[in-house]
């Protein structure tokens, strides 16, 4: 397999598709003679031509509303967004278009569509560039909003988005577009909705997605090398629709859990997916589920203060000490 870039990934899978399937096209800021804000889209328009890798103004509302208009008409867009952050100025479009288009024209218009583009903080953006919105998207119906966390998971899913005939939000990390990973050469495809184990163990489970995983994993081995504690990670990949079978069969083996988001507390992710674990998993738990979120605060600028606000693998491992009473 070769090792490749997570931007370089989310490249692969929409040339792949745009190659097998011609209703498949590109819209954005800067997707095509810029390359994209951060290089996603890099040659692309030079492969592909004006057409079908289109450059648009500053204006979400209408990227958002020119891809949903195309999606009703039969073609399968996929709407950049600079930032997940710069799509709040698109939310009507996404909120009461794309995600309601299905049920209020019974049945009759599919919106085979995908939202991409980086959220969550990245190095010193301060506090409108810094924000974790999967909650807004994943409360939804009608929305499916996936995660990705490494190279192959960003491939597998976006080609799977792009061919699903729902609208699907794929929120990537700003952070993680250089990041490299192995992607096979031949052809694959990951389901959405499915979640992934990513280390196994038999203490605790961490619950996590997208770059927390990162930052999930440098606590597991931190606590194997220090505390004897082998945790499991399971990632979500999906944040809906949620994979449950894969976080319960987890839990009832470790006993334990421990959910590590970018989001804020109050109605994140995180809650919801605690909310399912007591209602229908609560026998299986030996204590109760910790979470760990960035604190209750726009995002400072001060790079220390920044540190402080994000999870980080010391608040995990003092969280997943606290759920195994140590």
């Amino acid at each position: 397999m070769a090792e490749i870039q997570y931007r370089e990934a989310l490249n692969q899978a929409m040339a792949e598709e745009m190659e097998r399937d011609e209703t498949v096209f590109i819209i954005g800021e800067e997707v095509g003679a810029y390359h994209g804000a951060y290089k996603v889209t890099q040659g692309l328009l030079e492969r592909f031509g004006e057409w079908r890798v289109r450059d648009t103004p500053i204006a979400e509302e209408v990227i958002a509303g020119v891809a949903i208009g195309a999606a009703m008409v039969g073609l399968r867009p996929i709407a950049e967004m600079m930032t997940i952050n710069f799509a709040i100025l698109a939310l009507d479009q996404i909120i009461n278009n794309a995600a309601k288009m299905l049920y209020m024209s019974g049945g009759q218009y599919n919106i085979p569509m995908v939202m991409r583009g980086p959220g969550g903080a990245a190095h010193q953006l301060s506090a409108q560039h810094s924000q974790s919105l999967e909650t807004q998207y994943a409360h939804i119906p009608g929305l499916k909003v996936i995660m990705p966390a490494t190279p192959y998971d960003a491939k597998g899913l976006l080609k799977s988005a792009i061919r699903d005939n729902n609208p699907v939000i794929c929120i990537e990390s700003e952070v993680l577009y250089p990041a490299k990973g192995e992607v096979p050469e031949e052809e694959y495809l990951i389901p959405i909705g499915k979640a992934d184990v990513k280390r196994q163990g038999g203490d605790c489970t961490i619950i996590t997605w997208s770059k927390m995983l990162g930052v999930a994993w440098g606590a597991a081995e931190r606590l194997s090398k220090e505390e004897d504690i082998e945790c499991e990670i399971v990632d979500l990949r999906t944040i809906r629709p949620l994979d449950e079978e894969t976080i319960f069969k987890s839990i009832a083996k470790t006993n334990r859990a421990v959910i590590v988001e970018e989001g804020w507390r109050f109605a994140g992710v995180g809650a919801e997916v605690v909310d399912r674990i007591q209602l229908n998993i609560f026998d299986e738990l030996d204590a109760p589920v910790e979470r760990v979120t960035t604190e209750d605060v726009p995002m400072p600028y001060a790079k220390n203060l920044e540190h402080a606000a994000i999870p980080g693998p010391d608040k995990v491992i003092k969280a997943v000490k606290k759920a195994c009473y140590l």
